[in-house]
């Protein structure tokens, strides 16, 4: 089982999509390659202590030992600059939109739009899950933005798009 595991792995995952992977077992095992990412948004979260270093005062961060700091490991930013507070502050705010998108979802007297409402609000809170697990070193890296609050193009607007519809 674990040969055949193993194939289909290496024949389907490209190589640095491996490599996230097994730096996400012992990031530190790989920290010049695979694992810097995660050893430095770990490092950025917990300088950041309760209240956070102030705003573009992170040394992890405004340093650019995070390389995609705007994008993918927005949340470290989040934690390095406004602290504990703001991390909970902002798994607040995703906890209250996760309940408003349930509670229209449940008000729907129709399935299409409860199906819409349900799916638009599962996918910005499975994206929200994603990449704060990426940035606290619960999941491997993936690439995946924070909804509302990464940079970028194409999220906002589809994220956009799911909110107006």
């Amino acid at each position: 089982m674990g040969i055949a595991a193993r194939f289909l792995l290496f024949s389907v995952l490209q190589p640095h999509q491996i490599g996230r992977i097994v730096a996400f077992t012992d990031p530190e095992a790989y920290a010049d390659t695979a694992g810097y990412h995660v050893i430095q948004s770990k490092a950025a979260i917990g300088s950041g202590g309760f209240f956070g270093k102030g705003f573009t005062n992170g040394t992890q961060t405004q340093l650019a030992y995070i390389p995609e700091n705007s994008t993918d490991f927005i949340y470290c930013v989040i934690g390095e600059e406004f602290g504990m507070v703001g991390t909970f502050g902002l798994l607040a705010a995703f906890a209250l939109f996760g309940l408003l998108g349930f509670r229209i979802a449940r008000s729907s007297t129709q399935l299409d739009g409860f199906l819409l409402a349900a799916g638009s609000t599962s996918m910005i809170l499975i994206y929200a899950f994603a990449n704060i697990g990426v940035c606290t070193g619960f999941l491997p890296v993936t690439g995946l933005p924070l909804p509302f609050i990464s940079y970028g193009g194409s999220s906002l607007l589809t994220t956009m798009i799911a909110m107006g519809l």
